[in-house]
């Protein structure tokens, strides 16, 4: 197993008699993207605050790259990169002035380190230009710029696709798994935005009421499907499925198969061989919604697959 790059141990935080958090434990490894996922109020900001040092935690330990955030903060913080919420900028400078700035406060930051990271974000046509001409979804770019100028291999983001229309979120996935394939830089991502997660994460962990609900493989649900049949006679075919040890559910005359994709083939040729007559055979995933609501009994009404 890779080293964990962030790894958090027990964190409590409480805001007077409010308890926002209870006992958090999670690792970010090496190279993956992981997904907070959480609806508003969920404690997933909170969380983050805490992580990047914007809050102090009650109890708990929080280490980074192998350096304890209460022992060493200067060093743990010095290879992560933070975006929280939409990132500021001096509007009346330019972007690469910006940068300039942001860079004078790591060591050894150059003028080609600069030039590379806004060529990786795709804004030398617009890097001269003043910030307050630019549109939000090139703020986000140059705030990942800034976010990366100094080589973190641990990157957070909180909420980073909020304001975005859907085309500026699909832009901004597109830049950030481009990012983690050419920087090697992890990523904890907090979202309230279920089809975010879907798109973009290679793990998902659910906070919900301050506590870890679960913490999944998404790459791992990627090969588990369902396949809805459309198969007679029906009755007979069922009690077929169940002498051969399939797992189903049958919907009236149709029948849900709990089968792995790969394997449909070998499901029809059987079929066909016991002389059903199989007239449609439809593969479904199982989609991160239905994960989340069994996850969290039925979920909250802002932990939606809809973009906002």
């Amino acid at each position: 197993m890779q080293s964990a790059v962030l790894h958090i141990e027990n964190v409590d935080k409480q805001i007077g008699r409010h308890q926002i958090l209870q006992h958090i434990s999670m690792d970010i490894r090496q190279g993956e993207i992981v997904g907070l996922l959480g609806p508003n109020g969920s404690g997933k900001t909170t969380l983050i605050r805490l992580i990047v040092g914007l809050m102090k935690k009650n109890n708990g330990r929080i280490i980074m790259n192998g350096y304890s955030q209460d022992d060493d903060h200067l060093k743990a913080m010095s290879s992560v990169g933070a975006i929280i919420e939409n990132p500021e900028f001096y509007s009346y400078l330019t972007g690469f002035e910006n940068l300039e700035l942001y860079a004078s406060m790591h060591d050894g930051v150059s003028e080609e380190r600069i030039f590379e990271v806004v060529k990786r974000v795709r804004l030398e046509h617009a890097i001269h230009q003043k910030v307050k001409t630019y549109s939000l979804g090139m703020k986000q770019r140059l705030g990942i710029a800034q976010a990366i100028l100094h080589k973190p291999n641990l990157l957070i983001l909180d909420e980073p696709t909020n304001g975005l229309d859907p085309a500026g979120m699909k832009e901004f996935r597109e830049h950030l798994q481009m990012l983690v394939q050419e920087e090697g830089v992890s990523v904890l991502f907090a979202t309230h935005l279920l089809h975010e997660v879907e798109e973009l994460c290679d793990r998902m962990i659910i906070i919900q009421k301050g506590q870890i609900k679960a913490n999944t493989n998404l790459r791992d649900m990627e090969g588990k499907e369902q396949v809805l049949m459309n198969i007679q006679p029906v009755e007979k075919a069922v009690s077929w499925l169940d002498t051969q040890g399939y797992t189903y559910e049958q919907r009236d005359q149709h029948v849900l198969v709990q089968l792995n994709k790969d394997r449909v083939p070998e499901l029809n040729k059987q079929l066909v061989l016991a002389e059903f007559d199989v007239l449609e055979m439809t593969p479904q995933k199982q989609s991160i919604e239905e994960a989340f609501m069994k996850w969290t009994e039925g979920g909250t009404a802002d932990a939606s697959t809809h973009q906002e």
